[in-house]
């Protein structure tokens, strides 16, 4: 008879719970689409900003550059110099100038972005047989152009060199001469990223990085408006479908699930795909490996939400952690060139593994085992970040009941 009560009672408890979990689901996802606010952050910030950040590197590479030309020599072999990298892809000479003061001041008003210099001593070095130099100087505050300058100028120059060395050798055939300039030939192979492309390089990343913000954003946000609107001020409501930690964890998580797994499809799968970026990962794979990323971002983004006290403070305090993030994460700046310190403490944040999980299985064809650390680190963090949001709504439902006995008040 004991017995059958406990089981009776067990199998009321499981039921009301049950109930009770998709209460709290049902009212959340109210909460969600009753706010402008929230509305922003998990859809038109999730939906719109892919969209825009890959229309500013649709063209991958920057083209044209702008370069200026000092040429002391003026003789047919610099005008030919000039002209080759000139029809390169990546430059466009705009002007010659007549001395480096003029060059420089082309640079200062943003007219050009570097400056070849060729000496009045070129003619007669290459007459003579002897090195020549011709100089390259770059606006270093944008390092693409620097990277065009650099790579068309030193094609053109071993070029015209193979060229010059053969016709001052005509008992030399080709080979001999290739063999004489470039005894060691290399080939340079971008892996992963054929075009060297700057969208494909630093776009996935923001991606996902997006997921993790809007997330924290949008259910701090929720928590603010809760603890305004509640006439106790918690983040809890006084509700007698709210008195379980765990349903109130789970309700909450699913309707965010429910919100998210939309938003994924569109941000990792369907925007890299209208933009032609690489995607070498079958759908099933990413699917696998961002479950625990959305997981250990809603958890991380209700643990954090146990300190917001109101609707703007996300906003002054999270936002500006996005761009450290990127830098952190290892894509942006070589992760063994990070210091120790910050290397740690970006595993704090759920996008880190994630970024570096999800351009090795996107960018690079890795398979599940290949980014397995990266993959049990997120599986970690959504098991700890689940802990502490219990933590932190086990302590709200504890405070509202000992701020209703204190008043004398009975819970609907």
């Amino acid at each position: 008879m004991a017995v059958e009560r406990k089981n009776r009672q067990l199998g009321t408890t499981i039921k009301n719970g049950i109930e009770d979990t998709f209460y709290i689901w049902k009212e959340e996802l109210k909460h969600v689409f009753r706010d402008t606010g929230v509305m922003i952050f998990f859809f038109l910030v999730p939906f719109v900003y892919p969209l825009i950040y890959s229309f500013f590197y649709t063209n991958e590479v920057v083209r044209d550059a702008q370069l200026v030309v000092v040429d002391k020599s003026e003789i047919a072999y610099s005008r030919e110099f000039v002209r080759r990298v000139d029809a390169t892809p990546d430059v466009k000479v705009v002007a010659f100038c007549t001395d480096m003061d003029e060059a420089k001041r082309m640079l200062d008003e943003k007219k050009a972005y570097g400056i070849l210099f060729i000496p009045d001593d070129f003619s007669k070095d290459l007459h003579t047989g002897k090195q020549t130099t011709i100089s390259l100087y770059t606006d270093m505050s944008a390092l693409l152009y620097y990277k065009n300058f650099l790579i068309s100028a030193t094609e053109v120059s071993l070029d015209m060199g193979k060229e010059i060395t053969q016709r001052n050798n005509p008992s030399e055939t080709r080979a001999e001469t290739n063999i004489t300039i470039n005894p060691v030939p290399y080939e340079s192979i971008a892996l992963f990223n054929p075009q060297n492309g700057f969208g494909s390089f630093l776009v996935p990343a923001i991606l996902v990085l997006v997921i993790q913000q809007t997330l924290i954003l949008g259910i701090c946000m929720l928590s603010g408006t809760a603890r305004e609107k509640n006439i106790l001020h918690t983040l809890v409501p006084a509700n007698t479908h709210y008195h379980g930690t765990l349903r109130i964890v789970f309700g909450k998580s699913l309707a965010y699930i429910v919100l998210y797994v939309v938003v994924c499809c569109w941000t990792l799968l369907i925007v890299p795909a209208m933009f032609s970026f690489p995607q070498l990962a079958r759908p099933g794979t990413i699917t696998l490996f961002m479950l625990p990323y959305l997981f250990a971002c809603i958890f991380f983004s209700m643990t954090l939400s146990g300190v917001v006290v109101s609707r703007e403070a996300p906003m002054l305090i999270f936002v500006f952690t996005s761009v450290i993030l990127i830098f952190i994460s290892g894509v942006s700046w070589p992760a063994h060139a990070i210091h120790g310190f910050w290397k740690a403490a970006s595993y704090i944040f759920p996008s880190t593994p994630a970024i570096q999980g999800f351009v090795g299985i996107n960018t690079m064809g890795a398979s599940l085992e290949d980014v397995s650390l990266q993959y049990k680190i997120l599986w970690l963090q959504a098991g700890i970040y689940f802990v502490t949001a219990c933590l932190v709504y086990r302590y709200q439902i504890i405070r509202i009941q000992r701020k209703i006995k204190n008043a004398g008040m009975v819970g609907e």
